[in-house]
């Protein structure tokens, strides 16, 4: 019997792994930092694992790379990432004083990250989805909650007089409840790919200026857009009520007309007369016509 052979994979297939590999020695890498102490640069490792997990996606997408396999890859990581590593980072940093209340609370943390992405992965490809939610998460999004669940060590890294370990427990399970909950976030994955040619300048340096900012105020940037974030979420659940409501009117009144089909504004009323033909206009269609 003739050996089975697999079909060379190419090499495109391969990158966005690569990229999720990356992504996932920053997170373990971040775990160990913080057990040694060094909190700044296992904070850091975060921040670049969350940067890896936004570009995997994409490259895959660009260079046509998707795979179930990279999916379930990906999914992985994010927990490694974004649920087990800051969890621990903050059981070391300051909710061992708690002792066994601060390793509850990073352990629902964690919990709370896996069961997020459990349900993104289940909900995917749901039919029943409205097509506006698309624009939305459903809850807050594991990498979102590990950067945001991270603000009280900016905070001190800046100078801020550290909080109570209670206070930073509480805080934890605040964020771990978001990101189970059902709050509509926005994601900003429909913006279009596309740039148009006269704002591709503007973008390049838009895009340099935040990653010097990033590298040169670290702390600063990190906790000015966790709480823009943190108050933003209130917003995105506003935008998808009202699309909800403005679906359900539609799906109830499928004859109602839209904005687009309003009468122009000087459109004559239904009621209106029609204006009164002049001399000129009466001879001229009182004219024969001329025969074919």
């Amino acid at each position: 019997m003739r050996r089975r052979r697999f079909r060379p994979i190419p090499v495109r297939m391969l990158v966005p792994n690569f990229i999720t590999l990356l992504a996932i020695c920053a997170g373990l890498t971040a775990i160990r930092l913080s057990t040694e102490g060094r909190m700044e640069l296992a904070v850091g490792a975060i921040v670049f694992a969350a940067v890896l997990d936004g570009l995997d996606g994409r490259v895959a997408r660009m260079i046509k790379g998707q795979s179930k396999f990279g999916a379930e890859l990906d999914s992985l990581a994010d927990f490694v990432n974004f649920g087990v590593a800051p969890g621990l980072i903050l059981y070391f940093w300051q909710l061992h004083d708690l002792n066994n209340v601060g390793w509850i609370a990073s352990m629902i943390f964690a919990i709370s990250g896996g069961l997020r992405l459990a349900r993104f992965n289940a909900t995917m490809n749901d039919p029943n989805k409205p097509a506006f939610a698309a624009n939305f998460f459903t809850g807050v999004p594991a990498p979102a909650g590990a950067i945001a669940v991270l603000l009280p060590i900016y905070l001190a890294f800046l100078g801020v007089p550290q909080p109570p370990a209670v206070l930073t427990a509480f805080y934890t399970l605040l964020i771990a409840i978001l990101m189970v909950s059902r709050l509509p976030v926005f994601s900003g994955k429909m913006i279009g790919m596309r740039v148009a040619p006269e704002l591709v300048l503007p973008v390049f340096v838009t895009v340099v200026f935040v990653i010097a900012l990033l590298i040169s105020y670290p702390w600063v940037v990190l906790s000015f857009g966790s709480i823009i974030f943190l108050l933003s979420l209130p917003v995105g659940w506003k935008s998808y009520r009202d699309q909800e409501v403005k679906a359900a009117v539609q799906e109830t009144f499928p004859d109602a007309p839209s904005a687009s089909d309003a009468a122009p504004p000087f459109a004559p009323s239904a009621g209106a007369k029609p204006p009164t033909p002049s001399i000129r206009q009466r001879k001229q269609d009182n004219r024969p016509s001329r025969p074919h």
